[in-house]
């Protein structure tokens, strides 16, 4: 069989390799026929071709890019020795058509399927993205196929970004008929972690510090290969102070310092911590943030109960409801911070063990209390607007951030209040006494009637039943109208109707007769006197049934008042004083403040 017979039966499958055609030429002595290789000599090189000598006189031509290295340059010159491939003996021109490509390529199938043999690794850059995987160049511009599953340990979302990176890999499937070459580099891969993971395990144990890189990251953490073996760093031992996510920290392909904190031999699973390689925050607190020193953080999160500030990473004091406003009342936190917010707070208290510290806003500013307290005493007068009504009394405004309470019971001398609001409204404005304070609570006792002193040692002389006088109206309810006397002297008019209040108004002065005054309840009793009747004259009254106030009789028109008759000239014909004859009616009842 020739050797150009032989040539061909290997192209169509299982030839001999290019060496053994190439020694066999040599040894014949032949100048080789068409379908063969033969090493020339380059002869000259023209514009767009390369004249070559094959021996014996013969030449042949080849495309000038045909000697294109991977870059795409041409670097040859006369003298340079080529292997080349015999296409034709003659052309028309008389000259041999020779190819170097096709030299080249032949030269690759035997090296590959020599690398195939030995199990060997070839190198080779990727070239395109093509259906299933990726397109390799290997040596002489042949074509392989690296399947996507073989590219990496992990799948790759991207393959585009591979495009152009030169590796090694190893022929999985090679079959020079069908020109198949199928590569793998997931292999190699496998076997470099393998050797990795042995010598990571072997040197593996808690407590180390180890580096690793950043493979994955998940909500609840990151994993860390450290060599062969992932190991799983978690957010809660990523940093001392909060971490809403992993990626706020990392990236995939970060270099870490970690410390191994846990790990299973028999499962392989391995815990990590990267904030067990730095000093607990907490270790210093106590010398950091002595109370009553003004600190500066940024609000973290806030609850119902107060907002969360991160004073250093790791850090956090809470700043609770109560201690955020002297003057305002905080239902919700929101109300005044906000996520994010940078504040200015004072300590108030640390307690490292428990990793807590008390924080306050307020006490950025001066307490209201001590400003008032050094201001007033008791006994002092004082005027606010009131604030709030309740069932036993009113609050009034005294300063800023600072209320005190008027107990019904001081509101007037004259008056059995019941209900505050009867008497007093929301927003009026008001005098009264500072009665007491106490400091523990920070409450303040005012008085309203304390303003006057003590009527009542007087008014059964001032007040005799039937007087006619003006009062000013100072409030009206469902039974009754209040009406003022005289500074301190307040009396009331018992109605029936809700017609009857609406048809005075506060303010108005109206023209009363007194029906009653009453000094076991301490309360004067007065009805509406006609109109024109003159002030200072008296009318009659009628006994009312026992246990009520006495009327003015309907019908009765005002009489002058009779010369000189009082009680206390009443008092002088029975030989017995004022005080005495009250005493004989209210018995020990009466206690007269004076």
């Amino acid at each position: 069989m020739s050797q150009t017979e032989t040539f061909h039966q290997g192209s169509a499958g299982g030839a001999d390799s290019f060496a053994a055609l190439f020694e066999a030429q040599m040894a014949g002595g032949d100048l080789g026929r068409e379908g063969e290789i033969v090493q020339g000599t380059v002869v000259k090189v023209q514009r767009d071709q390369v004249v070559v000598d094959i021996g014996g006189k013969s030449e042949g031509v080849i495309a000038l890019n045909e000697f294109a290295d991977a870059t795409g340059q041409v670097e040859v010159k006369p003298g340079d020795k080529v292997d080349v491939y015999i296409e034709a003996r003659e052309n028309d021109d008389g000259l041999v058509t020779l190819s170097k490509e096709k030299a080249d390529k032949m030269k690759v199938w035997d090296e590959i399927s020599s690398a195939c043999e030995r199990d060997e690794l070839i190198e080779g850059t990727i070239s395109q993205r093509v259906k299933g995987g990726l397109s390799v160049t290997i040596r002489g511009g042949v074509k392989a196929f690296l399947p996507g599953s073989q590219v990496d340990l992990r799948p790759i979302r991207n393959l585009d970004k591979l495009i152009g990176q030169t590796y090694q890999f190893k022929v999985i499937k090679f079959n020079k008929k069908r020109g198949n070459i199928v590569l793998s580099r997931r292999v190699l891969l496998e076997k470099e972690r393998d050797e990795m993971k042995a010598s990571t395990l072997a040197n593996l144990e808690e407590g180390k510090i180890v580096k690793g890189v950043i493979k994955n990251i998940t909500e609840y953490g990151a994993f860390v290969d450290l060599g062969g073996i992932d190991g799983l760093l978690h957010i809660t031992d990523m940093s001392w102070g909060r971490v809403n996510h992993p990626s706020e920290l990392f990236q995939v392909g970060d270099e870490v310092t970690v410390k191994v904190l846990k790990y299973n031999p028999e499962t392989e699973r391995v815990s990590l911590g990267l904030k067990q390689t730095q000093d607990d925050p907490w270790h210093h607190a106590e010398e950091a943030y002595p109370p009553g020193k003004r600190v500066r953080g940024k609000v973290m999160s806030i609850a119902d109960y107060g907002a969360f500030i991160e004073l250093e990473p790791g850090v956090e004091g809470l700043v609770h409801v109560s201690e955020m406003s002297w003057t305002r009342k905080v239902k919700k936190p929101q109300q005044i911070l906000e996520v994010g917010q940078e504040i200015e707070c004072q300590v108030l208290e640390v307690d490292a063990k428990a990793k807590r510290i008390s924080l306050g806003l307020k006490q950025l500013e001066p307490d209201p209390w001590t400003l008032f307290t050094d201001k007033y005493k008791p006994g002092d007068k004082v005027s606010g607007k009131v604030r709030s009504l309740t069932d036993y009394g009113a609050f009034v405004g005294i300063e800023e951030g600072v209320d005190g309470m008027v107990h019904k019971s001081d509101l007037s001398w004259t008056i059995k209040v019941n209900v505050p609001g009867d008497v007093v409204h929301k927003g009026d404005d008001v005098e009264a006494i500072i009665l007491s304070i106490n400091h523990d609570e920070k409450k303040v006792s005012l008085g309203i009637k304390q303003l006057w002193d003590d009527p009542w040692a007087r008014l059964v002389y001032d007040y005799p039943a039937g007087q006619v006088l003006e009062a000013k109206v100072l409030s009206a309810c469902e039974y009754a109208i209040f009406v003022e006397l005289r500074q301190g002297v307040d009396a009331q008019i018992n109605i029936s109707s809700a017609a009857e209040a609406e048809s005075v108004k506060r303010g108005e002065m109206i023209k009363v007769a007194i029906d009653s005054v009453d000094p076991v309840d301490r309360r004067v009793t007065v009805t509406k006197a006609d109109a024109s009747a003159e002030v200072g004259s008296k009318v009659e009254t009628t006994e009312a049934a026992e246990g009520t106030p006495a009327a003015p009789k309907a019908a009765a028109k005002p009489k002058a008042p009779k010369a000189k008759e009082s009680i206390a000239p009443a008092a002088s014909k029975t030989g017995s004083t004022l005080g005495e004859l009250i005493k004989q009616k209210l018995g020990d009842q009466l206690e007269v403040k004076k």
